[in-house]
């Protein structure tokens, strides 16, 4: 049975998260909605990881297995025409047996934003913060990040993970040139954690506000108690821009409609 990847991307305002929900609209719901109409068969579609309600995607990867081959094209083309707006499915393309949009993923990388300007276009995907904070501090505190640690401290406390060691890489905060005032915060890992971003940029933002010392993050992770962190930054300012797979495990040639 053929395994096809999606790469999709999405305005999470509208949507309660990625994961199917019983009673709210949800991005993984729609998708599998428009291939079941598509395709007049039920079908089922596996992601990278869940978004959060209000988290956007512009790098979200998917797979679905078929019981036969498909014209992707068609499919494509069908999918832009039953699916709303704020969700795109920007390709789809048959790939290896066996690959896994969650388990084969190496690393995934988020991007926050934040202004303190106003933008009208940014308003649905940068959170407005005056005064701005200082980015300096904010940098000196995200380095703390990097490396294998347990971030329980940075994890929603409904969360039943119970591993909670992840890999950090990147941690870095920018400015943005064509935007007075923005500020873009950039952390990849080999995998994160219910709500681990938003904790994450919401206590640097303490850091950067003179709140917290840059050098408190180490202790807030050694502490692995998530009220020892700050608050969570809004959700409309998060976004899911790339998810990294082993070149072999993505891809693969198509078969014949």
């Amino acid at each position: 049975m053929p395994t096809y990847r999606l790469d999709i991307e999405y305005l999470g305002t509208d949507w309660h998260g990625w994961q199917i929900q019983p009673s709210h609209p949800t991005v993984q719901g729609a998708l599998e909605t428009a291939l079941q109409t598509a395709l007049r068969h039920p079908v089922s579609i596996v992601g990278s990881g869940r978004t959060d309600t209000g988290v956007h995607a512009s790098g979200q990867v998917a797979h679905v297995i078929f019981d036969q081959p498909v014209d992707d094209q068609r499919l494509l083309a069908s999918l832009r025409g039953l699916l709303p707006r704020s969700i795109a499915v920007r390709s789809i393309r048959c790939v290896a047996d066996g690959f896994h949009a969650r388990f084969d993923a190496r690393s995934r990388q988020y991007r926050y934003r934040l202004g303190s300007l106003p933008f009208a276009i940014d308003e649905a995907i940068r959170w407005y913060l005056r005064p701005a904070p200082d980015l300096d501090r904010m940098n000196e505190g995200a380095q703390f990040l990097l490396g294998r640690h347990d971030f329980s401290s940075f994890c929603r406390t409904q969360s039943e993970t119970v591993n909670r060691v992840c890999a950090v890489n990147t941690a870095q905060w920018y400015r943005v040139p064509e935007r007075d005032g923005a500020l873009d915060f950039v952390i990849r890992a080999d995998r994160f954690l219910h709500g681990m971003v938003r904790a994450i940029v919401g206590t640097l933002v303490e850091v950067g506000q003179g709140k917290r010392a840059p050098e408190s993050i180490a202790t807030i992770l050694a502490a692995a108690n998530r009220i020892e962190a700050g608050f969570a930054a809004p959700p409309h300012g998060l976004m899911l821009e790339h998810v990294a797979y082993p070149d072999h495990s993505s891809t693969g040639s198509n078969h014949p409609a």
